[in-house]
């Protein structure tokens, strides 16, 4: 159906069924100068309307002759609180002209459908609407208090507070820790972003050189007594610090259990920095460049370019912060250079990998690097009929395994906890995934130079195979994919 018009230059309207709901609406298009007619069969009501100058007819909106009554309207709002009566009105407006915009009120998603069905445009059902609003209104009311509640504790910090990111923190990560320093500066208050690991992936170190994020080794810190208010953000996979925690804030809920003052955690958001965000606009901070760019990021990379569990509130703060971001520092940020060991992993990735059905496995033998493992899997990924990858690679005796999938039948965190967790350590989630293995647990041989050849090539075989079963992937020969 078309209209041939847009809504914007619309300014004919009938109105069915004046009661609360019907009543509202017709107030607020008079106002806005529209040419409103009103049909009600409730005499009393009609002659009310008119007594405040307002177009009204007395009718049965079930009635077929009612839809001669509205027929030169561009839009009709049928707003009766008798759906059976709506429906009717529907059916005998659509029998008559098929042009005009109708919105019809439900009661329930099945009267919606019903609705739907006859010829209606746009179907609303106030009991939605209202708790839509009412939801609204709460999420603003909570975030007003919790803002205020995490501003007092911040402001209560004596010398300076410790923003502490997850474990070889990811962008998400560093953007919220980045976002609350600015809050505590916005507030007066010193701090420091600190992290356990290392920044490894070469995107992540991009991004922390380009925006110029001062990042502190956790394990550099010889006092830590200097800091009387400590903050984990983005933290929720990492291990447990062994100082008093003051806050937490995270999309994620914690592995390790906490008894901070304050905590916002939000599992119904994709990204911290989506949380992060909502602060800024709270505290109504002149976010910085810097800081937009990391936040707009971190959701980015959260949600892989809004593709993975994206919600209306990581869109909306995104939206946000679009204006404020360097897009050319982004555009580095996803393209940095690769690097010489990177590019040996990669190619040895190639060369091992093992390809069943849609699902690779490689091999990448001893790596200094084992960010680089992360990237090999990413890149493998690209491979025409390849929608998981798993990479393994061997340091400091230890087996390390990235995974990435876009098969939406597989949750490759899952896949890689079967697998690996009772012998290992695992984390992750639909998309991407990540294990450590002590290099002896397959073999029971004890390492040295002399046997670690041997143990590569078991130690090959054993996670090939406990990774292909956990898949679901029945054994046999595979292939390099060529």
């Amino acid at each position: 159906m078309s209209t041939g018009v847009t809504i914007s230059s619309i300014s004919t309207y009938a109105i069915l069924g004046c009661g609360s709901v019907g009543y509202a609406v017709a107030e607020e298009l008079v106002e806005q100068g529209k040419d409103v007619l009103i049909i009600d069969r409730d005499e009393s009501r009609v002659e009310s309307l008119r007594d405040q100058d307002m177009d009204a007819r007395t009718a049965d909106i079930s009635d077929p002759g009612t839809a001669d009554l509205v027929a030169d309207r561009d839009v009709v709002l049928i707003l009766a609180s008798a759906v059976e009566a709506n429906k009717l009105a529907v059916e005998h407006i659509r029998e008559r002209n098929d042009n005009q915009f109708v919105v019809a009120r439900a009661s329930d998603p099945v009267s919606g459908d019903e609705l739907e069905e006859l010829g209606a445009d746009v179907v609303i059902n106030p009991s939605a609407v209202i708790a839509d609003s009412a939801l609204r209104a709460l999420e603003s009311g909570e975030l007003e208090y919790n803002a205020g509640k995490l501003a007092g504790i911040v402001e209560e910090t004596a010398e300076r507070l410790a923003i502490v990111t997850q474990d070889s923190p990811d962008p998400d990560s560093i953007a919220s820790a980045a976002a609350l320093q600015a809050i505590a500066s916005h507030l007066g208050i010193e701090s420091d972003i600190l992290y356990l690991g290392d920044v490894g992936h070469q995107e992540n170190r991009a991004f922390v050189n380009l925006l110029g994020i001062d990042l502190i080794q956790w394990d550099d810190v010889e006092d830590r007594s200097i800091y009387d208010t400590v903050a984990l953000v983005d933290h929720g996979t990492s291990e447990a610090v062994d100082v008093d925690v003051d806050i937490v804030i995270d999309h994620q809920e914690p592995e390790t259990e906490y008894e901070p003052e304050f905590v916002d955690i939000r599992p119904n958001m994709s990204s911290t920095s989506t949380i992060m965000t909502k602060y800024i606009q709270e505290f109504d901070m002149n976010v910085s460049e810097e800081v937009a760019t990391a936040l707009l990021y971190g959701i980015r990379a959260e949600t892989l370019d809004f593709k993975r569990d994206t919600t209306p509130a990581d869109l909306t703060a995104a939206a946000y912060l679009y204006p404020f971001a360097n897009h050319d520092t982004l555009e580095q940020v996803e393209s940095p250079s690769m690097s010489p060991e990177t590019l040996d992993v990669l190619a040895e990735a190639i060369a091992n990998r093992d390809v069943q059905g849609s699902h690779l496995v490689s091999n990448a033998g001893i790596v200094r690097d084992r960010e680089a493992l992360t990237q090999a899997a990413s890149h493998l990924l690209d491979l025409e009929g390849v929608t998981t990858t798993a990479v393994f690679g061997i340091a400091d005796e230890t087996i390390f395994l990235a995974a990435r999938s876009k098969d939406i039948r597989i949750n490759i965190g899952k896949v890689l906890a079967d697998a690996y967790a009772e012998i290992g350590e695992t984390a992750g989630h639909s998309t991407q995934a990540s294990a450590e293995i002590p290099l002896g647990i397959f073999t029971g041989i004890e390492i040295s130079n002399d046997t670690r050849d041997t143990l590569l090539d078991l130690t090959e075989e054993a996670v090939k195979r406990t990774l292909f079963d956990a898949m679901g992937v029945e054994g046999g020969e595979g292939s390099n994919g060529s």
